[in-house]
């Protein structure tokens, strides 16, 4: 099933800021994608559920949904596409997932390359570890996190490990999965 006739594809390395040992993804996507699409690919890839507010930033620009609440400062992003905001390789972006948590990713162009006729696109090529689960307080908060999982003397390790639940495996990752959740659990709209 392709998702787009798109006649290139970028491929990009998404990295988690401030995350010890990193987390990463590396995909690839039609570059005529839309912002507004590119969003919920890169949300399912990472592991998010897409509940949060979410925005991009390169070159001095923000993209974002419109928001009064916001300012004028923020592009509207269903009218932007990848290959316009990020035309070459090596060509960088931050993307913003839970203003409260503070997920920031960097966005890397790896290639841009021709499409391939029945290739499924958004793919999952590698990746390594799992998303930190959502609200659990940004980079410090998951570091404590995986502190207080990893000693059970800790006080707090009870409650955490219920909390978390016991299918949590901080170096999980499988790029079958991914591409599933990216091609299915996220709709992409817009391409």
């Amino acid at each position: 099933m392709t998702r787009s006739v798109a006649k290139t594809v970028h491929t990009l390395k998404i990295t988690l800021r401030g995350v010890q040992p990193p987390v990463w993804r590396r995909i690839t996507v039609p570059s005529d994608v839309k912002l507004s699409a590119l969003a919920p690919v890169l949300e399912a890839a990472m592991g998010w559920y897409g509940d949060h507010l979410h925005s991009f930033e390169t070159s001095g620009k923000r993209y974002g949904e419109p928001d009064p609440d916001w300012g004028a400062d923020i592009i509207d992003e269903r009218g932007r596409k990848l290959a316009t905001v990020l035309p070459k390789v090596g060509a960088k972006l931050r993307f913003d997932y839970d203003f409260g948590d503070g997920w920031e990713h960097d966005v890397v162009v790896e290639a841009i390359e021709s499409a391939q006729r029945g290739v499924t696109s958004p793919l999952c090529v590698a990746g390594k570890r799992a998303c930190p689960p959502e609200d659990c307080g940004g980079p410090w908060g998951y570091g404590e996190l995986l502190d207080v999982l990893a000693d059970p003397q800790h006080p707090d390790h009870d409650e955490r490990a219920e909390w978390i639940g016991d299918d949590f495996d901080p170096e999980h990752f499988d790029a079958g999965e991914t591409t599933d959740a990216m091609q299915s659990r996220r709709p992409l709209r817009g391409w």
